[in-house]
């Protein structure tokens, strides 16, 4: 068998066998499929698309290419959440806690943000000391501990997916439903758990743009993930606007611990309640969602859910006392507030520009090595909706370089729009798939 037999094959828009998508995976594993027969095949992937047994059988192949955790030594059913990007994205730090709170084990292998959207490991470690890089004994000792574990991917699982994602960044290849689903479902189903919860963002901020293609990406992922024995459904979620107030790494760890004490933005509250509800459902420690909603919330209440996070903090090394002292964060202290330019109402304010202006101030990357700085970002003085006039602060821009504060500034201008008349009012959740 050829690489440049199964290319061709794609780009006539034929379809792939499970030997030859095996050959493929297994050829960018162990570095015999050259980067630009591999990048040929994606691009062609991307183009002819795929069908869903073509899905499962790379996916399959991907999860082969390491090894799968076992984690049966453990007990109960294992849960993970997984979100497929967006601007103040910042539920899984509230969640897991949580959810583990009331007696559901969370092993959770998150990513790191790239372009516009955030990632869950830049959070964590914005907080001094967090460790996310936990060998698999590590990852096991703080499950049987605290039973969450808050961690990066390891080299043993979905090793092919690594190298397929840096090559669909720098190829444009990046935006493929087929490929998104593999990426995602491989590394999940590696991971050991039994369930996974999935939040699929739809809007200007997530990289699915209508209601359309966010449904089909999620009817991908729940159909691979069940026909994978990983009990799997999704909610799919607006990203038109940032989640909560925060975009910036240890601006939205604050924020996750003042919804963890009963505070916070109440959009970000009601995503984290449903999102573990429907965790504790999975698990099996909740009869239906509203009694996963009662015992999140009461976790809440209780603070329960802000004692687990503590000892999650503890256990990966981080310092738990950032709970109760903000000031232990790395924070950014010179600041740059932007105003109304007139009266009316704030109908419009676009995630996208909004996570780059982020990124251009330092907060996220464009490229996977560039470095992160955690204590810049930009607070969200009003939301869509609002009554503002003229001289209202809008947006708070927290900086360390002034060079880029300019550049930032320009994004974030162009996310603000100002109307007469109030937006309409719409649902965070805009539907589900089981």
């Amino acid at each position: 068998m050829r690489a440049v037999d199964v290319i061709l094959k794609k780009r006539d828009g034929g379809l792939l066998g499970r030997d030859e998508i095996q050959f493929f995976v297994t050829g960018v594993t162990a570095g015999t499929w050259p980067d630009y027969q591999a990048s040929a095949l994606l691009m062609a992937i991307l183009l002819r698309g795929m069908t869903i047994e073509e899905t499962a059988w790379l996916t399959d192949a991907m999860v082969h290419s390491g090894g799968r955790v076992d984690l049966s030594d453990l007990p109960g059913l294992k849960v993970d959440k997984h979100s497929t990007g967006g601007v103040g994205d910042k539920t899984s730090l509230v969640l897991a806690p949580l959810a583990a709170a009331c007696g559901v084990m969370i092993p959770m292998m998150s990513g790191r943000g790239l372009g516009h959207t955030g990632g869950t490991l830049d959070k964590l470690e914005a907080i001094p000391g967090f460790r996310v890089n936990l060998s698999l004994d590590e990852m096991k000792a703080a499950l049987a501990h605290v039973g969450c574990v808050l961690i990066a991917q390891t080299r043993q699982v979905a090793p092919a997916d690594k190298t397929l994602y840096a090559l669909r960044d720098v190829t444009g290849t990046i935006e493929s439903i087929p490929l998104i689903t593999a990426s995602i479902m491989s590394k999940k189903i590696a991971e050991g758990i039994d369930a996974l919860v999935l939040d699929v963002k739809t809007g200007s901020g997530a990289f699915m743009k209508t209601e359309t293609d966010s449904r089909r990406l999620a009817e991908s992922l729940v159909s691979i993930g069940n026909a994978s024995g990983v009990k799997t459904e999704a909610i799919m979620t607006r990203m038109d606007a940032p989640l909560g107030r925060a975009v910036g790494n240890a601006l939205e760890v604050i924020e996750c611990i003042e919804v963890l004490k009963g505070g916070g933005p109440p959009d970000v509250a009601d995503l984290s309640v449903e999102l573990a509800a429907r965790m504790l459902v999975l698990g099996r420690v909740a009869d239906d969602l509203t009694d996963g909603q009662t015992q999140i919330r009461d976790a809440i209440a209780s603070g329960a859910g802000l004692d687990r996070f503590r000892r999650i903090i503890e256990q990966q090394g981080g310092d738990p006392r950032v709970v109760d002292d903000y000031s232990r964060f790395p924070a950014a202290l010179q600041r740059h507030v932007l105003r109304a330019p007139r009266a009316g109402f704030l109908t419009r304010l676009d995630a996208e520009l909004i996570g780059r202006a982020s990124v251009g101030l330092g907060a996220g990357r464009d490229r996977v090595d560039d470095p992160i700085d955690p204590s810049v970002g930009i607070m969200m003085m009003a939301k869509p909706g609002d009554h503002l006039r003229a001289g209202d602060p809008v947006l708070d821009l927290r900086y360390r370089h002034r060079p880029r504060l300019e550049t930032a500034m320009e994004l974030a201008t162009r996310a603000i729009v100002i109307g007469d008349q109030r937006p309409a009012a719409e649902p965070l959740i805009v539907g589900d798939v089981h």
